[in-house]
């Protein structure tokens, strides 16, 4: 499967939840996806509200050719920016999470190496007004060799089901 069928079916799968970008993404990406939810529990009557949360999920796809250590901290790093520029943190923030899901030809030994290290967090206001978790997923789809980080361990199960389903 090449990079860019791999790209069409993530964002198709992606497409039945997340509000998905695929003309003007922000650069260096392809695409991007977006999820918002917002929960309110009340008492009764809605004006009685006893809890009120929002959760959020900002998801970069990059397609490339060859990825090395050089390249992936950089789109890390954009990802993260990005992702974190459009938080608005308040009392009901929950979270917003920051995903990059790096689609390469071929990946050098460096990058997979670098990938489960790379790491973003933030906490908004001592984490009274939520957080943010950066998660991270190298696929290279030649050979289906996957790296990812701590937070990026469930999207293996994302990426190998659009793989196999060849």
């Amino acid at each position: 499967m090449t990079t860019r069928e791999l790209t069409e079916k993530l964002l198709r799968a992606y497409s039945a939840y997340y509000n998905v970008e695929r003309e003007t993404p922000a650069p260096p990406f392809a695409a991007e996806a977006v999820f918002h939810s917002h929960t309110e529990q009340y008492f009764l009557i809605k004006s009685a509200r006893l809890a009120e949360t929002e959760s959020n999920e900002y998801v970069f796809f990059a397609e490339e050719e060859r990825l090395d250590e050089a390249r992936l901290r950089a789109l890390a790093e954009s990802a993260w920016q990005e992702g974190t520029s459009r938080v608005q943190p308040h009392e009901a923030h929950q979270s917003s999470d920051i995903i990059l899901i790096v689609l390469a030809d071929r990946v050098e030994p460096e990058a997979l190496a670098l990938a489960p290290r790379l790491k973003y967090y933030r906490s908004y206001r001592w984490g009274l007004q939520g957080w943010s978790h950066f998660r991270l997923i190298v696929v290279e789809t030649a050979t289906g060799r996957m790296a990812c980080n701590r937070q990026g361990q469930s999207l293996k199960g994302v990426i190998q089901s659009n793989i196999k389903s060849v």
